[in-house]
């Protein structure tokens, strides 16, 4: 039936009667759509045609004979309706978690329009597919819900932001989009990440995924960042397992995108995560648009509000297996770099300037950011003659890293010779009773007595799968030499004082998604004001909790009470002196590390790294 039986007509842009115009005159069907270019249709043009069953596209991220949705440059929408019972609940799940469900719009009780983002709308007709949920289970889909406009009376309708809404953005900084390219719905998938639970509405967070270059993860970071009503920045990129993804061929909604050579998997909160969790609450009915199928607003993309504009995100491979990149805010990352440059001093002279690695420190703690289990080795019995053996280098640094991976609620335990075990029990308890520490540190040892005694120690059951550590640190710890010995800087071989921790740091270079770090005295104290810097972080924060949850910034005092300070340091040097333990290069029980007086030295150090502290 030609188009003009059904419609008005449409020329250069401009509605007459309400509908679109397209002529019949010589031309197919298909043909008579493009004459003016979906492009440059009105977001109203689009919703009439919508409406009326003339669109023939099967989601509004794919492709229409070339032409995509998205690139009018309106924003878009997901949909849910439900009953106006539990709709304060919805809503306070959506605040709950942001980041999947950014609120556009909350409709009243049987509203059908929604002013502020259109005008002329209708959502019990405009979108192009609905699913119909009954006690928790999709029924069916439909493309109208005319058949239900008694229920949707009582019911209430939530507009939440679409990631399609930044493709624009991404578009314009020469991103490619592998699903515009390849002319399909972009994939969508759930994950093991569960939401913050409000009432009836619970649900992992479900996520877009759009393969990216690498070379261009920043750009694309960049231009998803400030639109918050959109998603905003990724949520993770990287390795699918880590978000508990077994198989990105198979989205569990929309469909699979092929990846070009070099590029990374990133992943955006997806508003789908609001049909998961109107699909949990199983109410005896409910409406949500079928995921790609969004309603599309009359608000332009530019125009969408800009949060954290000044701050400007940076994106850090911090693991290659599994592959993984964090986000921190620009800011961060130069006050971490500071912080490096700090301890790279060497007022000893001892040409230890060549061993520092430039952002190492800024890996490591955004590695330790993102781990949940830590363990920490340090002692070394240099004193040979001497009893207790071991320096004071190395124990306070290590303290001062656990202290703050205790106040971020990481799991920490430290790994040290067997018969140093009383000692360095003694000192914990000293340090929890002097305020250093809040909580013990559990204290565990290493013999290595068999070939797979390193695997067994580090996994479960020596499970490669299954590593009970996701970061080693050593800090001021002996290595085994070439030939199977232990020397202290005196060339003195002290073997029979030291086991061999070192075979966990070996080992677990052979088990995926295990990180080790080496770090300085200096440098522990570097990792817990560094992590500080990170956690207090908004843009750091939102990725770590992967934009579900509230911020953890209310546990910022917290934090800053586990950060070193040169009173707790003269405390715990006091405290290693009482127990014997001396200075590395001199053997003396005074108040030095390393030859190098606290007062002037190590306190002045102290205090620099804390004057990056925000």
């Amino acid at each position: 039936m030609p188009y003009y039986r059904w419609m008005p007509y449409y020329r250069g842009g401009l509605i007459i009667g309400g509908m679109p115009y397209i002529t019949t005159r010589g031309k197919t069907d298909e043909e008579m759509f493009f004459t003016g270019g979906l492009r440059s249709l009105l977001p109203l043009a689009v919703r009439s045609l919508i409406r009326f069953n003339k669109l023939n596209i099967s989601n509004t991220s794919g492709m229409a004979k070339g032409r995509r949705i998205s690139s009018l440059g309106y924003k878009q929408a997901n949909v849910v309706i439900l009953h106006k019972s539990l709709a304060d609940d919805f809503e306070k799940f959506c605040h709950a978690n942001d980041g999947p469900l950014p609120l556009l719009y909350r409709s009243k009780p049987g509203e059908w329009k929604c002013p502020s983002l259109s005008s002329n709308s209708d959502i019990r007709t405009d979108c192009l597919q609905y699913r119909i949920y009954e006690y928790g289970a999709c029924t069916g889909t439909s493309t109208s819900l005319k058949d239900y406009f008694d229920q949707l009376k009582d019911m209430v309708t939530f507009y939440l932001g679409c990631s399609f809404s930044f493709e624009k953005a991404a578009h314009k900084v020469g991103v490619p989009l592998r699903n515009v390219e390849q002319k399909c719905n972009v994939s969508m998938y759930k994950t093991d990440m569960p939401c913050c639970r409000v009432a009836s509405f619970c649900c992992n967070l479900v996520v877009t995924m759009r393969p990216i270059p690498e070379d261009q993860l920043e750009a694309v970071v960049e231009a998803s960042c400030p639109l918050k009503d959109s998603h905003g920045a990724p949520v993770h990129i990287g390795n699918p397992g880590l978000l508990g993804i077994q198989n990105l061929s198979r989205p569990d909604y929309g469909d699979p995108v092929q990846p070009h050579p070099q590029d990374v998997p990133v992943f955006w909160a997806c508003g789908v995560t609001g049909v998961e969790a109107v699909s949990n609450c199983k109410s005896p009915l409910a409406f949500t648009h079928s995921p790609g199928c969004m309603f599309i607003t009359a608000l332009k993309n530019e125009d969408a509000p800009v949060h954290n504009s000044k701050e400007i995100p940076t994106v850090h491979c911090i693991s290659q297996n599994p592959l993984h990149y964090s986000i921190a805010s620009e800011t961060a990352v130069q006050k971490i770099r500071e912080l490096e440059s700090l301890i790279g001093v060497d007022p000893g002279d001892r040409g230890v300037k060549h061993l520092c690695c430039q952002d190492e420190l800024l890996k490591t703690c955004l590695s330790l950011s993102h781990a949940q289990s830590v363990l920490i080795t340090t002692g070394f019995p240099t004193h040979f003659n001497h009893e207790p053996p071991e320096e004071n280098d190395g124990p306070p640094g290590a303290i001062a890293m656990a202290a703050m991976l205790q106040s971020l609620e990481k799991d920490v335990v430290i790994v040290t010779d067997q018969r140093a075990m009383g000692l360095n029990k003694k000192i914990i308890e000293d340090c929890v009773q002097q305020g250093v520490l809040k909580t013990p540190v559990p204290l565990l040892s290493y013999q290595g007595d068999a070939a797979e005694s390193a695997l067994m120690f580090l996994c479960e059951n020596g499970n490669l799968e299954r590593p009970r550590f996701d970061h080693l640190i050593a800090i001021e710890r002996a290595g085994m030499a070439a030939d199977g010995n232990y020397y202290n800087a005196r060339k003195v071989n002290i073997k029979h004082l030291v086991d061999p921790i070192d075979e966990l740091f070996l080992a677990a270079h052979n088990i995926p998604g295990v990180t080790t770090t080496g770090v300085s005295n200096w440098g522990g104290y570097a990792v817990a004001c560094a992590l500080y810097i990170l956690n207090t972080c908004e843009i750091h924060d939102r990725y770590l909790r992967k934009a579900i949850g509230f911020p953890r910034l209310s546990k910022k005092a917290n934090w800053a009470s586990a950060l070193p300070s040169i009173t707790k340091e003269e405390k715990l040097l006091k405290t290693l002196i009482q127990h014997g333990v001396r200075s590395g290069v001199t053997a003396s029980l005074e108040m030095e590390v390393d030859g190098l007086p606290f007062y002037n030295i190590h306190s002045v150090i102290i205090e620099k790294l804390l004057e990056q502290i925000p």
